[in-house]
């Protein structure tokens, strides 16, 4: 009798705890590049849309400074456009006192589930010279920008 015998654990492969491993890490950077990708996405979307949206507010303060505003009412959306007859619009932007001048001093762009929205701040000039600063809403309605909302 005299010895002690040592008990030994049987030992465990490894392989089932590396392989869990390797394969929440590889989920974890798949995880990452669809994230990274989807943020290149929306930069890229943001990024391309600041020229067109800035030449949509331009081109309807242009033309509302200019007193066509049959046309400044085709830039308007159709949510817009439903509130708003093209008499009454136009009749509304005859109301003194009437916009004589502006100046875009902002355009800021997001997404709202997916959808690219920007807003875009204009200094609006009145006749006998007053000022006030707007935020006009646009948005994209088939391919194309458009003003959506109450610009004045």
């Amino acid at each position: 009798m005299g010895g002690t015998q040592e008990w030994s654990r049987p030992a465990r492969p490894r392989r089932p705890v590396r392989t869990g491993l390797l394969l929440g890490g590889f989920g974890v950077g798949l995880c990452l590049v669809g994230v990274a990708g989807l943020a290149l996405w929306n930069v890229q979307v943001v990024m391309q849309a600041n020229g067109p949206v800035r030449e949509t507010a331009d081109g309807f303060f242009h033309e509302v400074s200019a007193g066509d505003t049959d046309q400044a009412y085709e830039r308007l959306c159709r949510d817009t456009r439903s509130r708003w007859s093209e008499v009454g619009f136009g009749s509304w932007l005859r109301t003194p006192p009437q916009v004589s001048g502006y100046e875009i001093t902002d355009v800021s762009i997001s997404t709202l589930r997916g959808r690219p929205r920007a807003t875009v701040t204009v200094r609006v000039t009145r006749d006998g010279g007053a000022s006030e600063e707007r935020k006009l809403p646009v948005i994209q309605e088939n391919g194309k920008w458009r003003v959506c909302g109450d610009p004045f």
